[in-house]
């Protein structure tokens, strides 16, 4: 079975050709990051527009790399939410459009069910069930996955999502956009301990994450030195705040494993390439004795090779691929929703 993927939520658009017996045959992805960064952020209009001008050229790559033809697919897979509605709109469009050109079936994707199956791109995928990490721009949440639809949420974020806090605490250092990755790599070089941070809902008792609090911190952090923004106080800065951040979600996932009775850990999003995060949990899991999974780097950011994987799996595990024409997106979708669209 071999299924075309469309990702087109954000500031990202992604082809990819997924075979359920060969895997992964091509991914094209173009980001859109310099276009936004002189505007310090995502222009949901301007994101749109420039989806529809590489939609077609990114799917002529993907077949080209694959050497597939388009009488080739079997089923078009695309995001269809959570996102900006514009751009979703653009990725729907243009995949049920396909598809009724081809005469094929479509499958609509939900943007974290992606991220959350990415890891099975890995050489080394994990198997069902495990605990999953999502942790995006967006999104932050623990999630028990025992197999594709069959998800329960454990804990989620009650404010601002982890990559959020990166993005914007960076922009008080006066990182620029998009600062998570710039910030990351400033705390690399700043001395541990030298300033202490709060750890937002360490001990709630619950596994819900809060890091508006953090991020206030941080403001207020810069306000007491405004006078003295070096560079060394910089990256002692985004070395407080990655600290603290990261012994969130690692004892949180800790928290995870241990009720549920799991041994395997699935990391998933672009706060999932944090080599602070990856190291920290690597750790825990040798001490703890249970595995840790990333996807490669490549697939943490969004991509189309999750939304192929996800549409090829969904497929497989029973869910029903629907009659291409109509649609409609869905700029905010729980992804619990999911769990009733697959077969028992």
């Amino acid at each position: 079975m071999l299924v075309l993927g469309i990702e087109s939520s954000c500031d990202e658009t992604g082809m990819a050709l997924y075979d359920s017996e060969a895997g992964l045959l091509s991914h094209t992805l173009h980001s859109q990051v310099a276009m936004h960064a002189e505007y310090g952020g995502v222009v949901p209009e301007l994101a749109s527009r420039d989806h529809i001008r590489r939609v077609v050229p990114l799917l002529r790559q993907a077949l080209a790399q694959s050497g597939r033809g388009l009488a080739d697919i079997d089923a078009v897979a695309y995001t269809r939410g959570p996102g900006l509605a514009g751009a979703l709109l653009v990725g729907c469009a243009f995949a049920e459009a396909l598809a009724v050109a081809i005469d094929r079936p479509t499958i609509p994707v939900h943007h974290l069910e992606g991220h959350l199956l990415s890891p099975m791109l890995s050489r080394q995928p994990p198997t069902f069930p495990f605990v999953a990490l999502l942790v995006s721009g967006g999104h932050t949440q623990l999630m028990q996955v025992r197999g594709v639809g069959k998800y329960e949420l454990l804990g989620e974020t009650l404010d601002d999502a982890a990559g959020e806090a990166f993005d914007k605490s960076a922009k008080l250092l006066g990182l620029p956009y998009p600062g998570g990755a710039l910030l990351s790599k400033l705390a690399d070089q700043g001395a541990p301990g030298v300033y202490e941070l709060p750890r937002p809902m360490l001990h709630s008792g619950d596994l819900n994450f809060s890091f508006s609090g953090l991020k206030t911190a941080v403001l207020t952090l810069v306000r007491e030195h405004a006078d003295d923004m070096s560079d060394t106080f910089k990256a002692d800065a985004a070395r407080a705040f990655q600290e603290a951040i990261v012994e969130v979600l690692v004892k949180k996932s800790l928290k995870a494993m241990k009720l549920t009775g799991l041994k395997q850990l699935v990391v998933a999003g672009g706060v999932g390439a944090n080599r602070q995060l990856r190291s920290t949990l690597n750790d825990e899991a040798k001490r703890k004795r249970f595995r840790v999974y990333y996807p490669e780097l490549e697939f943490c950011t969004d991509n189309g090779a999750m939304i192929a994987l996800a549409g090829c799996l969904r497929l497989l595990a029973g869910a029903a691929a629907k009659p291409a024409g109509e649609f409609s997106v869905q700029p905010r979708w729980p992804l619990m929703d999911m769990s009733s669209t697959v077969q028992k």
